[in-house]
């Protein structure tokens, strides 16, 4: 094993994609040599290897549109420089609904995000003068110049274009800036990268943070080996879920996030039901599963079963996977129809039942999807933490004592924001020129009395 560094620049407790891309920001952009890498098993492989791998600008909070829209710029131009490692596509999130007042909603809700940055809004009602649809590329283009939105409710485009969406859809809410791309391959590079400018990568737990006088001045790791202590002025704690139990080794108070788990499942879509070309689809409406009449019975007299029997929530989506690590006929389906906060443990627990629900709810709005109930091919199922603050807005910055920063509560969007995260905690950390959108990620908003007053009514909604 190679012998653990007396000292580092910086220490960081956590090796997931917010590690990761600060270490890449650190060494690859800013030159910042001696940069270590904590992590207690292989980098990325807790709640980093498990999404849904989207991205998008659609936001109803204009901190984050500004944050990911910058985000997905630099993530657009590593594409650039690498022949797309990344693999980004940008068909786009398709929100669907078979409510017709749900028209409504879509429109003001447009407005309010096109005022916040995310761009402009086409509305396809048929009726002329409105400017002409332009589909999603098919294949994984991802430079392409169309923002905003198209909010369609004509049934003639809704049929030529998504023909795969049930007979009783009536409107789509048609997000642009929005796509997917692969964590494994995003990470892998930056890691590789990190690496090559002077990060160590070091297989051990963070076990102990020495402070005197207010500063940080090292970092007790412990490894197969035994107990170790980097000096270190620096340490960041992106712990992911684990960021509340770093802290209390730095002897804070919790961080105000929580973590609450979410799921999808993986399969190959022998039948074709999800085009190949198809954007990410998010069903907006309420579900309600499909059972068989003897099923239906069995539920019926088990009170405990109830549940299943009733309207369970909107917001199910799904995607065709890319070829990197699946099959090229494999579709993502992922849908929480309840969580509740938990503290993180592994390994991660998921309810035996849940690919069956998922496959049953999948049902209700793509009928063909019936057959593969009970029998899936390629059935995949996993799950990990959003890590989330009420607000659903990061903590990125500097905490109370110095030399310690933290990365964390990236929620759902931790992938998507992870090049715009590690960029922003770099500049706190060597003394950069700060964004717009900096003070309203950094732990300290939680002491201002108008914000926490703002608090009271806040609803994070759009979280997917």
């Amino acid at each position: 094993m190679r012998a653990l560094p007396a000292s580092a620049d910086v220490v960081i407790a956590g090796a997931g994609i917010a590690g990761i891309a600060t270490a890449y920001y650190l060494t690859a952009v800013h030159g910042v040599r001696d940069v270590v890498l904590i992590e207690p098993g292989a980098p990325m492989m807790l709640t980093s290897a498990k999404p849904v791998e989207g991205y998008r600008n659609w936001w109803g909070d204009g901190a984050m549109v500004q944050f990911m829209n910058h985000s997905l710029d630099l993530l657009e131009q590593l594409a650039d420089a690498t022949n797309n490692i990344p693999r980004m596509s940008r068909r786009g999130y398709l929100f669907a609904s078979a409510q017709p007042e749900s028209y409504a909603f879509f429109e003001r809700v447009s407005a309010e995000f096109a005022a916040l940055g995310v761009g402009a809004i086409r509305h396809h009602t048929g009726n002329r003068p409105h400017p002409a649809y332009t589909p999603p590329p098919a294949d994984d283009r991802y430079a392409t110049p169309l923002r905003g939105a198209d909010l369609i409710s004509d049934p003639a485009l809704i049929r030529t274009q998504f023909g795969y969406l049930p007979d009783n859809t009536r409107v789509l809410l048609h997000a642009r800036r929005c796509g997917w791309f692969s964590a494994s391959s995003t990470g892998g590079y930056l890691l590789a990268q990190a690496q090559a400018h002077g990060a160590h990568l070091i297989a051990g737990s963070v076990s102990g943070v020495q402070v005197a006088g207010g500063r940080v001045g090292g970092v007790q790791v412990t490894t197969a080996d035994g107990s170790h202590l980097i000096q270190t002025r620096t340490f960041v704690n992106a712990a992911g879920p684990f960021l509340n139990h770093v802290a209390g080794l730095l002897g804070l108070a919790a961080l105000p996030m929580y973590t609450e788990p979410h799921y999808k499942i993986a399969f190959r879509d022998v039948k074709r039901i999800v085009p190949r070309d198809a954007p990410l689809v998010i069903w907006f409406d309420p579900i309600r599963l499909v059972w068989r009449d003897d099923e239906r019975a069995a539920l019926e007299a088990d009170p405990a079963q109830h549940w299943l029997l009733g309207e369970l929530p909107a917001e199910m989506h799904w995607r065709p996977a890319g070829p990197d690590i699946w099959q090229d006929d494999t579709v993502i389906v992922a849908w929480t129809y309840r969580t509740a906060p938990e503290p993180p443990s592994f390994p991660f627990a998921i309810e035996p039942r849940y690919p069956e629900l998922v496959l049953r709810g999948l049902a209700s709005i793509l009928p063909a999807a019936e057959a593969y109930i009970g029998n899936p091919v390629g059935l995949e199922y996993d799950g990990g933490y959003y890590n989330r603050t009420q607000e659903n807005r990061p903590l990125i910055g500097r905490l109370p004592i110095e030399g310690a920063y933290v990365l964390g509560a990236l929620s759902g969007f931790g992938l998507m924001g992870c090049l715009g995260a590690g960029e922003l905690l770099t500049a706190h950390i060597t003394g950069g020129a700060l964004p717009s959108y900096a003070d309203a990620f950094a732990p300290q908003r939680y002491a201002d009395p108008v914000y926490q007053q703002q608090l009271q009514n806040w609803q994070a909604a759009w979280q997917l």
